[in-house]
């Protein structure tokens, strides 16, 4: 799009009317460049853009590795297509090949002067990348609130010694059932006790400086299977869904970063059946009931539920969700795209982008004064 300069400055004799158009033309001007800024350029504007930090649409969109990063990856970084990194898989994170791994991303970014983040799924138990760290117990045997706190502090040690600054942890949701899919995964069945045990792991990793997320809300209780695996539908009445959420109450209360939004459906909640991920209702009780002000991180978006769903990125994005992952780095590569071709005639679409995009810049400004990655030099 072309922005032409707004005539009727540079001579004296210009009248008061010409003025006030060519002020009004200059806001115009500066409005819609502020709005054309906050996403991808289209390929005829791509010289001019800077190749300083990343755009607000890579902002959004995590790329996905589970194994070491191949060269394509690294240049798609250096190229500004992505700002953040979920590190996916179990059994080849060694120590040694972590902190190679994030060394080489993080020099990649900083060839834009700013930093990635970097995130992995670290609960404990059965969900646990990296085997060697904490924690090293499941979240089931975790004794009380002061082992909760000093399992997530061991695990902040061990993840910011290999360069990891986001963990996916803790998993809050209150299992209904002792058959529950989350098995172990949970800290109890009793909702008071996993809002204690929420705030305690939480203040673990935040207090030495790695960004939690309370997962999975509203919450997979309920839920009768693993979302990863099928379309789940969560039909429990509006008030049971709603006592659910005492232990995501707690985490907001502690301070929690981040909240993961499941991808199951929930109709006494939104009865357009939407997935959570994909719901504004949903969300809009996150934000506007609990108070929420931090980063939505969704579960994966190639989740049968969401899969489904086109133009996945940016429904979600629509929704309310600030920062999207997905199962597969050929997915994430699509959301990506996804969301460059939407946002052009997408003015609410550029917005979500702005907001979303100015929460992960907020949450990467904290991770950095709280001793996380850098990239300035001397």
């Amino acid at each position: 799009m072309s922005l032409e300069r707004p005539p009727g400055f540079g001579y004296l004799g210009v009248t008061l009317s010409r003025m006030r158009r060519a002020l009004a033309a200059l806001a115009v001007t500066a409005a819609v460049a502020m709005v054309t800024a906050c996403v991808e350029p289209s390929a005829a504007h791509t010289q001019a853009v800077a190749t300083t930090g990343f755009s607000d649409t890579a902002e959004t969109v995590m790329g996905t590795l589970t194994a070491p990063p191949s060269a394509r990856f690294l240049a798609r970084i250096r190229a500004g297509k992505m700002g953040g990194v979920v590190l996916l898989g179990n059994g080849w994170l060694s120590q040694s090949t972590a902190a190679a791994v994030t060394a080489k991303l993080q020099q990649a970014a900083c060839t834009r002067s700013e930093p990635l983040l970097i995130a992995v799924d670290q609960e404990g138990g059965v969900v646990r990348r990296l085997f060697w760290a904490p924690p090293t117990q499941a979240p089931a045997d975790m004794s009380s609130a002061a082992d909760a706190h000093a399992q997530a502090a061991g695990t902040a040690a061990s993840l910011r010694s290999v360069g990891i600054d986001v963990d996916f942890a803790p998993v809050v949701d209150t299992p209904s059932s002792a058959n529950s899919f989350l098995g172990s995964r949970a800290f109890s069945r009793t909702l008071s006790r996993n809002a204690t045990m929420a705030q305690a792991f939480v203040d673990g990793l935040q207090a030495s400086g790695i960004a939690a997320t309370a997962k999975h809300f509203p919450g997979l209780g309920l839920a009768s299977g693993n979302t990863d695996h099928g379309r789940i539908v969560i039909r429990a009445a509006a008030w049971k869904l709603r006592q659910g959420l005492l232990p995501f109450e707690s985490a907001i209360k502690a301070g929690v970063k981040l909240v993961m939004l499941s991808t199951a459906v929930y109709p006494n909640l939104d009865p357009s059946r939407k997935p959570a991920a994909f719901s504004s209702k949903i969300i809009g009780i996150l934000r506007q009931t609990l108070g929420f002000t931090g980063v939505t991180v969704t579960d994966s978006l190639t989740a049968p539920a969401a899969d489904r769903i086109p133009h996945t990125a940016t429904r979600a994005m629509l929704a309310g969700s600030d920062l999207l992952i997905f199962g597969a780095e050929g997915a994430s590569e699509r959301g990506y795209a996804t969301l460059l071709a939407d946002a052009p005639e997408m003015p609410r679409l550029r917005a979500r982008i702005t907001l979303a995009a100015a929460r992960v810049r907020a949450l990467k400004a904290w991770l950095a004064t709280h001793g996380g990655p850098s990239c300035t030099t001397g």
